[in-house]
């Protein structure tokens, strides 16, 4: 049984999710922008739910809306929502990607995504945490697809990737006009190599600001920059 995840405003129930809390989406939750102040916000593939809820915390979008394909994970995230200071503002809907396109028609200023990973190259006997692992269920092209669906015209899409993945990506998304603006090159400390990219995409076509943060510079002494980013959330920063 996994302990709740307490954050300094919310608390996220996750025993029940495959997909527990971690670093990467901690992080995308908290570098995404929100100076383009957007009404509302996607949040693709939610587990927890613990993006919506940061961006709750963070922004002042009126409607957040998540969307969840395991029956667990979407019941876990929609106790959270209810649970959370937030919960006139936060929906999650029990769907496919593609059943959600198919059903709702407006666009969103801002989409977020902590994709499941290919990179584990084995999978496990425990079919829901590969399920939230594996690219099976939520494949890159229809989290492309989704966007061009859903984004407005102003709006931005952030996502986080293993740092292998961030080339290919970024060809794929620039055929359907989605330029990255912003990137952050994740490294653990400062001798590992990057482990993880995160983007953020526009429709505007603009110069790529680039840079770097290292989560610490030894075992739980952690760096500054990433201290910064988080300390709205993590009880202990």
């Amino acid at each position: 049984m996994s302990k709740p995840f307490k954050f300094k405003q919310f608390t996220v129930n996750q025993d029940r999710c495959a997909m527990k809390i971690g670093t990467d989406s901690v992080l995308l939750g908290a570098w995404t922008s929100i100076e383009h102040q957007p009404f509302n916000i996607l949040d693709i593939g939610s587990g927890t739910g613990v993006l919506s809820l940061m961006l709750a915390q963070r922004s002042n979008a009126e409607q957040i809306e998540a969307i969840e394909i395991d029956d667990d994970a979407f019941e876990q995230c929609a106790e959270n929502f209810e649970n959370s200071p937030w919960n006139d503002r936060l929906f999650c809907f029990h769907a496919s990607l593609l059943e959600y396109i198919e059903a709702v028609e407006e666009k969103f200023d801002l989409i977020i995504c902590n994709p499941p990973f290919y990179s584990e190259d084995y999978k496990t006997n425990d079919n829901s945490r590969n399920l939230a692992r594996f690219s099976d269920a939520m494949p890159m092209e229809h989290i492309v697809f989704a966007v061009i669906n859903f984004l407005s015209e102003n709006g931005k899409f952030s996502i986080v990737l293993p740092h292998k993945e961030e080339q290919v990506f970024i060809e794929e998304a620039s055929l359907i006009n989605l330029y990255p603006n912003r990137i952050l090159h994740v490294k653990g400390n400062p001798n590992s190599e990057i482990k993880r990219s995160l983007i953020e995409f526009s429709f505007q076509k603009t110069t790529t600001q680039t840079s770097e943060l290292i989560i610490e510079t030894q075992r739980h002494h952690y760096t500054q920059d990433y201290i910064n980013l988080t300390k709205d959330f993590y009880l202990k920063m």
